[in-house]
């Protein structure tokens, strides 16, 4: 196991270029398995998650290629296997995608119940339910879930919540569906919409991602030879944002989408933060004194969850005290134990996180339990006096790429070291 030894306490200064997005990159790969010939995938991430989901293309036949450059080329001329090996897809959470897809391609598919961070119950009915609405029979039994159908024919999908797995397996399966399918209450998250602007690029006809209402008109083919660039990505961009913020420095972030930021910046110039949107960057810089703030996390536009864990370890330096109600993951709050040791005052009552505020940050020895809380954990530390040890860092090397290489530009003093369990 890897860990990041952190010599806190010093402002982030200067500018971070934020890599393409890793949800958007995740939907995406499997979906290129769709056009049966090869397409190039621009500012893609190479984060672990990535990689995994290029072995499962490889392990199916295709070829995933990494070209450098932040390019992978996908080529699915040699595509011929419709079941994703429990050793890939156990990994990662949206190996799930290879399901709507392969169902798409081969009228049945099987994988493995996914992988991921263990942040709550993250069931798959509404997968199971849009995919049967299309046609497919869905089983599920020895830790596999399996799709088969004649045909897939287009129909009205209602989601119960805006789910963003769901509706981009559904949207992706109804490609080469009959008719028409309509999704109701989809999820907008941007990499809902990349990964239907992705789709359309081929040939695909989908209409209002991004909306209450998408609309997808089946077609018999899709074409190759696309070469297609990855949004940047919304929580990367969101944790130098904030981390900049917890250490009073003053950092530009580009080759963001500042709409795509909209509440997270909301919410930090409320907190006296000061934040400055250019065309595609953003300027965080020290404002007033930082002041207690309340946050509830939802789906897009709302705040992210994804971005829960950093804001509580900015928060805990905040005067007054702050609370923030996570909508979405029950099992979220798993940071706080750790962000504690470094003397942050955060209760949870029920599902809400109580941050006392007026913190002056400890450095101490802390554990990664998941991908964000591992993020908020390295701002804690950046933002504490002293000498931290950050360990068990590999899920956070699954969302962010070389996130020590990019603070270090940043005057960070952050080093990876060979993890030995130290207490």
């Amino acid at each position: 196991m890897a860990g990041f030894v952190i010599k806190g306490g010093a402002p982030l200064k200067g500018e971070v270029r934020v890599s393409g997005a890793k949800n958007a990159a995740l939907a995406i790969i499997p979906a290129a398995l769709m056009c049966g010939g090869k397409v190039v995938l621009e500012n893609i991430p190479r984060i672990r998650d990535v990689e995994i989901a290029a072995g499962i293309v490889n392990s199916l036949g295709a070829k995933a290629r990494f070209d450098g450059g932040g390019r992978m080329s996908v080529d699915s001329s040699g595509l011929c296997e419709d079941a994703v090996r429990w050793s890939e897809a156990g990994k990662m959470r949206a190996s799930y995608y290879f399901l709507g897809a392969l169902t798409a391609l081969f009228g049945k598919a099987s994988i493995p119940v996914p992988g991921g961070c263990k942040i709550g119950p993250r069931p798959l009915d509404l997968h199971v339910k849009g995919l049967g609405t299309l046609g497919a029979k869905v089983t599920q039994g020895d830790g596999f879930i399996s799709a088969a159908a004649e045909r897939l024919v287009g129909s009205n999908v209602y989601l119960d919540i805006m789910s963003v797995g769901a509706t981009i397996n559904i949207m992706i399966a109804a490609v080469f569906a009959e008719g028409t399918t309509t999704i109701e209450n989809p999820a907008k998250e941007p990499h809902v919409v990349d990964t239907a602007n992705f789709l359309s690029a081929m040939g695909a006809d989908i209409k209002g991602a991004g909306t209450d209402l998408i609309k997808v008109r089946g077609v018999s083919r899709l074409h190759d030879g696309v070469t297609y660039s990855i949004i940047p990505d919304q929580v990367e961009a969101g944790t130098f944002m904030t981390a900049a913020a917890a250490t009073h420095g003053e950092v530009v972030v580009r080759e963001v989408i500042p709409k795509h930021m909209e509440s997270l910046s909301a919410k930090l110039m409320e907190a006296g933060v000061e934040v400055e949107a250019g065309d595609d960057s953003i300027r965080v810089a020290p404002g007033r004194a930082l002041q207690a703030i309340h946050i509830k996390t939802s789906p897009y536009p709302g705040f992210p969850t994804d971005l829960h864990p950093q804001m509580s370890a900015l928060l805990a330096a905040a005067e007054g005290r702050s609370t923030i109600t996570e909508g979405i993951w029950e099992k979220r709050f798993q940071y706080v134990r750790e962000l504690n040791r470094m003397e942050a005052g955060i209760s949870v009552e029920g599902s809400m996180a109580v941050i006392r505020g007026g913190a002056k940050l400890a450095a101490a020895n802390v554990a990664v339990h998941d991908l964000r809380a591992g993020a908020a954990l390295i701002i804690g530390a950046l933002a504490a006096k002293g000498v931290s040890r950050v360990r068990g860092v590999e899920p956070i090397d699954r969302g962010y790429e070389g996130i020590e290489t990019k603070l270090a530009a940043l005057g960070a003093d952050i080093e990876r070291v060979r993890d030995k369990g130290d207490k």
